[in-house]
């Protein structure tokens, strides 16, 4: 079964092409700056080249049209006629309440995605776009929503109401909602098979750390807290966004700076995290080399980055009552040594024995980075959010 897995964003078309059940990746690429004259594309051939497309494309159901063209014709004979492919899978922001799982998506399912149009505004409209694309495209290939807000849909009242008068969340669905979820249960599922536990009969904290950032605690194979919220501010101090800050603060700039709900929406978002702090970059990159040239603001950002991350896989291992493995992935939890070996070794009074050596070294790949003796795992998983949403629409088409 050939599957093309859709990430569509207001300007950008991501894709991977999978062959399945063997998980075997056929092709994948990705379209930005659609709408603008310097669009392109960039993709990989079978054979791993990388090649390059300059050419207007005005909105997604170009996009899509020259996805399926590249497929066939300049990626090796990925496939040969768009009747190879089997079904398409899509990344959608939010499923809000109404989505618990992955689902087929029928007029039933657009009208709900639609209707969670004001909890992503900025993110939903662009999946839609993707749906409506391949719908018009390929009308007869079935098609499936994975939603980043299913997995947490597990998540028990008392985690995911805010302390707010009630009828915030009768009337606008105001709650926790938590993002990231086909990242968490993947990697959580792929770190019980590589370190031989049951994820039906465990407790693991998963923390997906990249530009955005998220931490989840999973127990028996449900997420029953995450720390994103509403929208995916809430949390950890990230790239841009502010994470978890007083609230008061807010209200008090509003008044100083006299700044509208749109400004200050813009600074939680874009302007606050590691590029708000440091004054120099939202990439961890540019911050370690800064760190290493003497920056003092640099430094601090990166101290405050992984103290809020060491904070939430604190408070979820007590959540959780205990912890069975501690679980990294996203581009910089894949592959920043530093931030693993400052929370592994805050962690070593509960008998979390650390492999510094080994995660010195460990970049990007599967690794377990605790020793043979330790209470608790440590492992490093590399995510894969395209092949989660290929495995799930597979199962579901079957």
């Amino acid at each position: 079964m050939k599957i093309l897995v859709l990430n569509c964003g207001s300007s950008s078309i991501k894709y991977k092409l999978f062959d399945m059940p063997e998980k075997t990746e056929l092709s994948s690429g990705g379209i930005e700056k659609i709408g603008l004259s310097d669009s392109f594309l960039k993709y990989k051939t079978i054979v791993g080249e990388t090649k390059f497309i300059y050419k207007p494309i005005a909105e997604h159901t170009q996009g899509v049209e020259l996805i399926l063209s590249i497929l066939r014709e300049a990626s090796g004979n990925a496939i040969k006629t768009f009747a190879d492919i089997d079904a398409v899978g899509h990344r959608v922001a939010h499923g809000g309440d109404r989505f618990k799982s992955s689902t087929v998506i029928t007029q039933e399912v657009v009208d709900d995605i639609k209707k969670c149009y004001e909890l992503a505004p900025l993110h939903n409209p662009a999946n839609m776009k993707g749906i409506e694309a391949i719908s018009n495209i390929l009308p007869n290939v079935p098609q499936v929503a994975v939603f980043d807000t299913a997995f947490h849909q597990t998540m028990q009242p008392h985690a995911y109401m805010y302390a707010l008068p009630y009828e915030y969340y009768t009337k606008y669905g105001v709650r926790r909602y938590g993002f990231h979820g086909t990242s968490h249960k993947f990697v959580a599922q792929r770190a019980c098979e590589f370190l031989g536990l049951n994820f039906e009969n465990s407790r693991l904290v998963t923390a997906h750390i990249g530009n955005g950032g998220s931490v989840t605690a999973i127990k028996n194979g449900k997420s029953v807290d995450t720390s994103m919220g509403l929208t995916p501010v809430e949390g950890l101090m990230m790239g841009t966004r502010c994470g978890n800050v007083d609230l008061g603060v807010m209200t008090y700039l509003m008044d100083k700076e006299n700044l509208t709900t749109k400004q200050i929406n813009d600074i939680i978002n874009k302007q606050s995290g590691l590029l708000g702090v440091s004054g120099i970059s939202s990439d961890m990159r540019d911050i370690e080399k800064a760190i290493s040239e003497g920056n003092e603001r640099a430094k601090l950002a990166l101290e405050m980055y992984m103290h809020y991350v060491l904070k939430y896989i604190g408070s979820y291992i007590a959540v959780l009552g205990g912890v069975d493995a501690i679980v990294f992935t996203g581009g910089v939890g894949e592959n920043q040594p530093i931030l693993r070996k400052y929370v592994c070794e805050h962690l070593n009074f509960m008998g979390l024995d650390f492999n510094d050596e080994l995660n010195e070294n460990s970049y990007g790949k599967e690794v377990e980075l605790s020793l043979p003796n330790s209470k608790i795992h440590v492992a490093v998983i590399p995510t894969n959010e395209e092949l989660a949403i290929a495995t799930d629409t597979e199962e579901l088409l079957k």
